[in-house]
């Protein structure tokens, strides 16, 4: 059976006019396309996966998907 690790996870969401990504109420990687903000989070995730934790990015606010 698997251990349960807690999980982190990062939210790529509209901010302002642009986009950034929320980890704990905090955010970060504020850039004016999604996709730049989407690469802010996956890196994220993938620093805290080689550490040995799980991860997972959320995409909010677009095409009616929350």
């Amino acid at each position: 059976m698997r251990d349960n690790l807690d999980r982190t996870i990062l939210t790529v969401m509209r901010d302002g006019g642009g986009w950034a990504v929320e980890f704990q109420g905090a955010f970060f990687g504020h850039a004016s396309e999604k996709e730049v903000a989407r690469a802010f989070a996956l890196k994220r995730a993938r620093e805290v996966i080689d550490s040995g934790g799980a991860a997972q990015v959320r995409m909010r606010g677009e095409g009616g998907y929350i």
